[in-house]
């Protein structure tokens, strides 16, 4: 902790000199010739061991101006004490090992999205059309990843996601999409805790749907307050048994396809009858009808790979950043395809768009396709089983929700934007005012408590997916704007630790596609108009038009930052002074999950 506090007061001491820029001659970052060899000595010794992990998040709060006023009283001989409890106060501890950010990449947020909500877009949009909604969406969010990866792996802070599109594209767009990515999660929360119930219901209906919401909302809360270790352990084993479901599921459905029950081999026969596409909504034409069934389903494919970006929330977390965001990122596309898009693949193949159970509207576990086909193999105790690992996922996926939710206003507290009481945290290193205020939107949940509980849970999917997108839209406008900024300053992007693919192209093609889905995926409102159904549609868009505005007429600064006051340098050269020591694997196991995460 001694040179930790040492290693501060240097850079604050260093950053207030005028003589010394942020960047050299060229534009370039300083090296670490540039500093006085005192303060090289302390950094060279400054080493991370990711086992300890005691070091200290230095963003946000510890700003230069902040640090450099210390100085500049002249208060030598209390300025460390100050400074000490600063940092006391608003500390996250980097404890999330390798294996925990690639299992929480790999499966951290798989829940309701994938194990039940799926079945709206089969029922109208069909096998085909639902297949290849989720594999467009899924190119979409590879871009949307692979941009954050670049990004968080340079600058890896809390909540990169909103810090990112206040340094590169302006303070208003910034915190705008803070605060929209916190009402996304938090209102996600709501969705996870409503379905636990009805999961636990599928067993028994003694006990009140009411009375499950308050006791998982309670236990979920509590469970935030414990160490980010405590969270990454807790995480990383429960994203395995989804991962091992999930594999499992799909060897499963292999079996019956090829006419492992009494229905014989079923093969490819629900795509001839009732046919590959689904009967379609709204428009009494059949072609335009299915058409609009497949742009339906589109906003279902958004909610479902939500959370794939949650590696960039957890950079600020990670020990050894560098090394265990790319790997995370590169996980992505196993995802996509071995999860959701096979995981949809059988499950079309298994079951007719047109079978009643996928749009039941009594409880939303009685559709979830997962359990319906196991149930038509008439494979005896294994609904039940699935069914647990469904409660236990969803579980999970809360959990992250209200992690996620508490951290995003932990960086708007660090930036200004929001109470400096959210950065404080807990000695565990937890933002316990952001688990309060987060999971305050869970009680949500109890919209559900009625006769169409169904309908509840698709207003929360619409109204979370929207503000999601949105969020998706603010990491590709900035990692535009990153790259435009990097060639600016001279620095090729084959110098850093993580190159996105197949940029800028990728970006600029899930801009645009996020773009269009947020205007259009509300088109059901206007055929015929009705009021309740637009407002469920848009309100996270109108709630994100009243933010920047109103951020804009706060500020009263550029739109859009010029190149050349983007900063690229806050938090990354605290990174890149830290000597990071990874234990390497000794047993076998170890080496398996080095492997494996």
């Amino acid at each position: 902790m001694g040179k930790f506090r040492s290693f501060i007061k240097a850079r604050a001491v260093g950053d207030s000199d005028d003589t010394r820029s942020q960047t050299s001659g060229d534009g370039s970052p300083y090296e670490m010739e540039d500093i006085v060899p005192d303060e090289k000595i302390r950094l060279q010794k400054l080493k991370h061991v990711s086992t300890q992990a005691d070091v200290h998040s230095v963003t946000g709060s510890l700003t230069r101006s902040r640090l450099n006023s210390r100085v500049d009283d002249g208060a030598e001989s209390d300025g460390s004490d100050e400074l000490e409890a600063e940092v006391h106060e608003t500390k996250v501890k980097r404890a999330l090992k390798q294996r925990h950010i690639g299992m929480i990449a790999l499966g951290g947020t798989i829940g309701t999205g994938l194990f039940v909500g799926i079945s709206t877009p089969l029922s109208v949009a069909g096998p085909v059309g639902s297949l290849i909604a989720y594999i467009f969406m899924g190119t979409i969010i590879y871009f949307v990843t692979q941009s954050l990866g670049e990004m968080a792996t340079f600058i890896p802070v809390t909540s990169s996601i909103t810090v990112f599109s206040k340094r590169f594209l302006s303070p208003a767009f910034g915190v705008a999409n803070g605060y929209m990515y916190w009402f996304n999660w938090a209102i996600t929360y709501a969705v996870e805790i409503s379905v636990i119930g009805q999961v636990i219901q599928y067993w028994t209906k003694a006990v009140p749907l009411a009375a499950w919401i308050a006791i998982f909302w309670v236990l979920v809360t509590l469970m935030n307050f414990f160490p980010v270790k405590v969270y990454g352990e807790v995480e990383f084993w429960i994203a395995f048994v989804k991962v091992l479901a999930i594999v499992g599921y799909l060897i499963y459905a292999l079996v019956i396809v090829c006419g492992g029950s009494h229905q014989g081999p079923i093969g490819f026969r629900y795509w001839r009858h009732p046919g590959a596409f689904g009967p379609g909504i709204i428009s009494k034409n059949k072609n335009t009808g299915k058409f609009l069934g497949w742009v339906a389903s589109l906003i279902n494919a958004a909610f479902t790979y939500q959370g794939t970006e949650l590696v960039g929330i957890t950079a600020g977390e990670a020990a050894n950043p560098r090394k265990t965001v790319p790997r995370a990122i590169n996980k992505v596309v196993f995802r996509i395809v071995l999860f959701y898009i096979m995981s949809l693949f059988f499950i079309g193949m298994l079951l007719p768009y047109n079978d009643k159970r996928l749009s039941a509207q009594d409880a939303v576990i009685a559709s979830s396709p997962f359990v319906i086909s196991i149930k038509n193999a008439h494979t005896k105790v294994l609904p039940d089983i699935f069914n647990a690992v469904v409660m236990v996922t969803v579980m999970s996926a809360a959990n992250s929700n209200v992690y996620v939710g508490s951290r995003v206003l932990y960086a708007l507290a660090l930036t200004g934007n929001a109470p400096k009481q959210f950065s404080y945290v807990t000695r565990y290193g937890v933002p316990y005012l952001g688990v309060v205020c987060t999971a305050s939107l869970g009680l949500l949940a109890f919209l559900v408590v009625n006769n169409n509980a169904n309908t509840a849970f698709n207003w929360l999917i619409n109204i979370s997916t929207l503000a999601g997108l949105c969020a998706w839209l603010f990491i590709s406008l900035a990692h535009i704007r990153f790259m435009q900024a990097l060639k600016f300053r001279g620095i090729s992007r084959d110098d850093l630790p993580f190159k996105a693919k197949l940029m800028p192209w990728g970006a600029y093609y899930a801009a645009f596609f996020v773009t269009v889905i947020i205007f259009i995926q509300g088109y059901q409102a206007f055929c015929p108009w009705d009021v309740s159904t637009f407002f469920t549609s848009y309100i996270s868009l109108i709630l994100l038009a009243v933010l920047v505005v109103g951020c804009q007429l706060y500020y009263r600064g550029r739109f859009l930052l010029k190149l050349e006051d983007i900063d690229i340098d806050t938090d990354r050269r605290e990174i890149e002074s830290i000597v990071w020591e990874d234990d390497e694997p000794k047993t076998l196991w170890d080496k398996f999950w080095a492997w494996a995460a």
